[in-house]
C-alpha cells in the first residue's frame, strides 16, 4: 500500500512553518495516542503515520530531501535508513519530548541540581511617600536557610561521600516501557537525585542546609511605587546537595500620604481657595513634594474644579532622569457662617450683580426656560 503523503497526514501546506508543523502532529497525537484508545489498531497506525510524518518534516534536512525526492528519498541504499523500520521505541520519546516538552514532559538536568535549587522568599517593606521620592536604605532581617557549614552543603558526614542510587544506577531517572515507546520518569527511591546518603551529616541531618537569621542592607531607589517588586539574586534559601541559593524578593508599599495623591509619576491635590479669591484672583504659596513653597497664581474668574499643572514638580520615574508633574485642582470654598457686617455686604453685592457676572447661571437658565416653553 503506498505511503500518504506527510503533509496530507499532519493536514499541513508544504509552506508550514516548523511551529505549524509541531501543532498538528500536536493534536494527532493526543487525539490517536494509544492509551486514550486501547485495543484500537487503526488510531494505533495513525499514530505511526503522524509521528513517522513528523518525524521527517520536523528536521530540515530530512524534509529538505523529502521535498525534492518524496518517499523515494528514505528508501535503498541512498536514503536515511527506511521508515518501514522506523524504532519508535527508541525514536519516539525524543519526538515526545520535542513536541510536549513546553508542557512538562521536557529532558530534566542531570542529577536534579534545578530541582534541588533553594526556595525564594518573601518580604514586604512599607515605606512613606517621602521616602519614594528621595530613595532610602532599609534594613532586612529575615530567616532562612544556608549551607551547612560542617559538610558544606553535601547533607554527607566529612569524610564520606554519597553514594550512586541502586535502583536508576545512578541517573535520577528510570524509563519504562509501554507498548511501542518508553517512557523516562522520575526515580522513586532517590527522588531524581542520582545518589543517596548512607552517613548524614550529624549537623543538619543529612540536609545539607541550616536555619539562619540574615541581616541586608537594602537600597530603595527613587521613583518606587506601591507594588514594586525589587530582587536580591541568591539571597533566598540555600539549596539542597549542591542546588543553587533562590531568591529574595521585596515588595515595596508605599503608605497614603495625607496631602498628595499618586498615579503612577504624577502627584494630585486638592487647594481649597476662599470664593473671594476666586473672584478677584490671587497669589498663594502651596506645598511641594521636595518640602519646597512654590508660589502659584489664582486668576481672576477661577472656577471650582479648574485644575492647574506644575511641570517637573510630581514623582521621579523609575531608573529614570525625568520627573512626573503635579495637578492642583482648585475647590472654592463658601463660608459656613457669616458676621453681621459680612451679610450685609453680600446682599449689597447680590443688588448689583448682573448676569454678565455669571454667564454659566444664565446659560442654564436660558436653556430651563426654552425646556419648560417645550413642556
Amino acid at each position: 500500500m503506498a505511503k500518504r503523503d506527510y503533509y496530507d497526514v499532519l493536514g499541513v501546506n508544504k509552506s508550514a512553518d516548523k511551529e505549524e508543523i509541531k501543532k498538528a502532529y500536536r493534536k494527532l497525537a493526543l487525539k490517536h495516542h494509544p492509551d486514550k484508545n486501547k485495543g484500537d489498531k487503526s488510531s494505533e497506525e495513525k499514530f505511526k503515520e503522524a509521528s513517522e510524518a513528523y518525524h521527517v518534516l520536523s528536521d530540515e534536512k530530512r524534509k529538505a530531501n523529502y521535498d525534492q525526492f518524496g518517499h523515494a528519498a528514505f528508501q535503498g541504499a541512498g536514503g536515511q535508513g527506511g521508515f518501514s523500520n522506523f524504532d519508535f521505541s527508541s525514536s519516539f520519546s525524543d519526538i515526545f519530548e520535542d513536541v510536549f516538552g513546553d508542557f512538562g514532559f521536557g529532558r530534566q538536568s542531570r542529577g536534579g541540581r534545578s530541582r534541588n535549587r533553594g526556595n525564594d522568599l518573601r518580604y514586604d517593606i512599607s515605606i512613606n511617600l517621602n521616602d519614594a521620592f528621595i530613595g532610602t536604605e532599609k534594613k532586612v532581617n529575615y530567616t532562612t536557610y544556608k549551607k551547612c557549614k560542617t559538610c558544606s552543603g553535601s547533607g554527607a558526614k566529612p569524610g564520606s561521600k554519597p553514594s550512586a542510587c541502586s535502583y536508576c544506577g545512578g541517573q535520577g531517572r528510570v524509563r519504562s516501557s509501554q507498548g511501542f515507546f518508553t517512557i523516562q520518569q522520575t526515580c522513586p527511591e532517590c527522588g531524581g537525585e542520582g545518589q543517596k546518603i548512607t552517613n548524614p551529616c550529624g549537623n543538619c541531618n543529612g540536609m545539607g542546609k541550616q536555619q539562619s537569621n540574615e541581616n541586608v542592607a537594602v537600597k530603595i531607589p527613587q521613583g518606587v511605587d506601591d507594588g514594586t517588586r525589587i530582587r536580591l539574586a541568591g539571597k533566598g534559601e540555600a539549596g539542597s546537595k549542591g542546588g543553587s541559593n533562590g531568591d529574595l524578593y521585596l515588595f515595596i508599599s508605599v503608605e497614603p500620604h495625607n496631602i498628595f495623591k499618586r498615579s503612577e509619576e504624577n502627584l494630585y491635590y486638592e487647594l481649597p481657595i476662599s470664593f473671594t479669591d476666586a473672584a478677584l484672583g490671587s497669589t498663594v504659596e502651596v506645598p511641594s513634594i521636595d518640602g519646597k513653597k512654590t508660589k502659584i497664581k489664582i486668576p481672576s474668574g477661577t472656577q471650582s474644579g479648574k485644575q492647574l499643572r506644575l511641570k517637573g514638580k510630581g514623582m521621579p520615574v523609575l531608573k529614570r532622569n525625568i520627573y512626573g508633574d503635579l495637578y492642583i485642582r482648585i475647590i472654592t470654598e463658601v463660608p459656613t457662617s457669616l458676621t453681621k457686617r459680612q451679610k450685609e455686604l453680600l446682599i449689597e453685592f447680590k443688588t448689583l450683580e448682573d448676569t454678565k457676572s455669571n454667564p454659566l447661571i444664565k446659560s442654564f437658565f436660558e436653556k430651563a426656560k426654552k425646556f419648560w416653553n417645550k413642556s
